[in-house]
């Protein structure tokens, strides 16, 4: 077991209340995402955590994936789909390069607060491009440090640096979209859904 997944296996008792006090956030970005979903999607979350996002777009899409690094993630939102009688929904630990994903077999990817966290963001998008369809969408939810620099920011710096927390890397929202083109992906929207720290949504279509 890696740091990160220790991490977050501490971490999934509470995470539901920890999303909860985010939902301003949290709601504009599912109602985004809701308007680019259809009923015979096949959908992935990637980094799905406790499924409090993923168990809203089940009605709009005809199945989803959701993936986590987390065990403890995954028995939680295991658990709030049965809790809900979600049946199109499945949840399983794993990672984006899992071998088991098969390529160009997602409508739509999606992952909320994950690419700030990953190790390496090139080669997850274009993992992420390789598992779409061809015009399939990416959907994705950013905090980028790197954006302003705030009392907020260079805390989260500190402790990560300090190994509270796995590693946050510092990105500016143009550096991120222009990695996502790079990536080939073609940009359809994005929207600043938060200012400190700056959390940038971002829509992509796969070229």
């Amino acid at each position: 077991m890696n740091k990160a997944e220790k991490f977050w296996d501490k971490r999934a008792k509470g995470y539901v209340n920890q999303e909860k006090r985010s939902e301003p956030v949290y709601n504009r970005a599912v109602d985004k995402t809701k308007s680019y979903l259809k009923q015979s999607d096949i959908v992935l979350d990637y980094g799905c955590g406790s499924g409090l996002m993923t168990n809203q777009f089940t009605k709009h899409v005809k199945k989803i994936l959701g993936i986590d690094i987390s065990s403890k993630m995954i028995d939680v939102a295991r658990r709030n789909a049965e809790e809900d009688n979600i049946k199109n929904i499945d949840y399983a630990q794993s990672t984006i390069f899992d071998e088991k994903l098969e390529d160009e077999s997602f409508n739509v990817i999606t992952a909320f607060n994950v690419l700030h966290l990953v190790e390496d963001e090139r080669k997850t998008l274009k993992r992420i491009n390789e598992l779409l369809k061809p015009g399939g969408f990416f959907i994705s939810e950013t905090v980028c440090l790197a954006e302003k620099k705030s009392l907020l920011s260079i805390l989260f710096n500190l402790i990560s640096k300090m190994g509270i927390v796995p590693n946050l890397y510092n990105l500016k929202s143009s550096e991120l979209e222009n990695l996502i083109i790079e990536c080939n992906f073609q940009i359809v929207e994005t929207e600043k859904i938060q200012s400190n720290p700056l959390i940038h949504f971002i829509v992509a279509k796969k070229l």
